[in-house]
């Protein structure tokens, strides 16, 4: 089958080069010309899919990829997987909607368009379909199959890929259910289909906010531990040794990536739009996770205190950029904004991240360095924000002068005395 995924990011380059190695002809169309002259030159620029992996594909002219909407024509299944940002706690579902009006150019009977990006339940029904309707003069359903399947990806997890990852899947109606899944289970191992999309587009929802939910559980009772005297890493340690009914979630600096500081709050706004209700649980702990880069900043500026030091004018090493270890992945990191907030305070701040090799929206005045030993031995403070297994723990504890540990990887006990701090 000739296939088109519309997106070629951490979502749809997987997709792609997936598909292409099962045997189909794939075209993967991205309208940023520099994301296609990258992955026509064989360099991927997404962990989960290797330099060769993608030159083996396109050697083999399974994959080709473009930035022009023509290379969308003649498609038997098209998948969207594009972005879903918000803007001021509003959906933007722009690029949803003209990837819909480009596909509807091309589409015809007997194809099947699907939509993967993250979304508000009722997206695909209410505002997908009319789209494609109205450019193709089709009815979904009736006349081309329609379906829903939340993205699953996660970045850099060495168990769970793509194929492994059991596959949601829904259609408009059973005809659209059945070529979703027959598309899908040539990809992955298993599909889990459901009634209909708006339950695939609350599946996705759901998985998210559960994990912002109790992400943000652990790092109030973080901040409480530490009034508290009490060593919150060990606690969560000792409830993990119960076989059931917990499940295991640690502090850290923020939450980052696309999911969890965007994915639940279209769960929030839907619900207020429709039923004028608050989302209580998900306004929570946007609060809390929101604002955990402030809570690290005043931790910081507390332990310069401590040793009669000011933020201002103090050397400050951030081990990490990343919002997930051992990825390149900092899109909305907590990173960027305690970078922001040193460097607003007067602090040289100063970055070591060997994943993040993309430019990433910062502010110009933040220094990229290498975690070396004189690094180290230079700043006031390190501070552990992403913990990629490249960094050399034991370095950063006999070089460094202060750490504070938002990951606890640099210390594991109060043995260090005030050297390391563990968030």
């Amino acid at each position: 089958m000739r296939v088109v995924v519309v997106g070629q990011g951490y979502v749809g380059l997987p997709l792609a080069v997936r598909a292409a190695e099962v045997g189909h002809e794939v075209i993967g169309y991205d309208v940023d010309s520099r994301r296609v002259k990258s992955l026509a030159a064989g360099e991927s620029y997404v962990e989960d899919v290797s330099s060769e992996r993608l030159q083996a594909v396109l050697a083999s002219g399974a994959y080709r990829v473009g930035d022009q909407a023509r290379d969308c024509g003649g498609f038997d299944v098209a998948v969207v997987t594009v972005p879903t940002p918000l803007h001021e706690g509003v959906p933007d579902l722009t690029y949803i909607e003209e990837s819909g009006r480009t596909l509807a150019r091309y589409l015809r009977p007997g194809a099947t368009v699907i939509l993967e990006s993250t979304t508000y339940p009722g997206t695909t029904q209410e505002l997908f379909a009319p789209i494609l309707e109205d450019g193709s003069g089709l009815t979904a359903g009736a006349d081309f199959h329609l379906g829903y399947s939340p993205e699953r990806i996660d970045p850099g997890n060495p168990v769970w890929g793509f194929k492994e990852t059991p596959k949601v899947v829904s259609g408009v109606d059973a005809a659209s259910l059945t070529a979703v899944q027959d598309f899908y289970g040539q990809l992955v191992d298993t599909t889990v289909p459901v009634g209909s999309p708006k339950e695939a587009e609350l599946a996705k929802l759901l998985e998210n906010t559960f994990r912002h939910v109790n992400i943000a559980l652990v790092n109030e009772i973080a901040m409480f531990a530490r009034h508290l005297d009490i060593d919150v890493w060990q606690a969560i340690d000792a409830a993990s040794s119960k076989p059931f009914g917990f499940m295991k979630f640690t502090p850290g600096p923020g939450v980052g990536g696309h999911c969890l500081p965007i994915d639940p709050s279209y769960l929030s706004w839907r619900v207020q739009r429709e039923l004028g209700q608050n989302f209580r649980f998900v306004e929570l702990a946007n609060d809390i996770n929101s604002h955990m880069p402030e809570y690290v900043t005043r931790r910081l500026i507390d332990a310069f205190n401590d040793r009669r030091r000011s933020v201002n004018g103090s050397r400050v090493l951030l081990l990490g950029l990343a919002y997930k270890k051992n990825t390149g992945d900092a899109r909305e990191s907590p990173a960027l904004r305690i970078t922001q907030l040193l460097l607003n305070m007067g602090a040289e701040v100063r970055a070591a991240d060997p994943h993040v090799v993309e430019n990433v929206k910062v502010d110009a005045r933040l220094v990229r360095v290498e975690a070396t030993p004189e690094e180290l031995a230079a700043a006031d403070a390190v501070v552990l924000l992403t913990d990629h297994d490249s960094f050399d723990y034991e370095s950063v504890l006999q070089h460094a002068r202060f750490v504070l540990d938002c990951r606890r990887k640099v210390s594991s006990d109060r043995s260090h005395g005030d050297k390391v701090e563990v968030l």
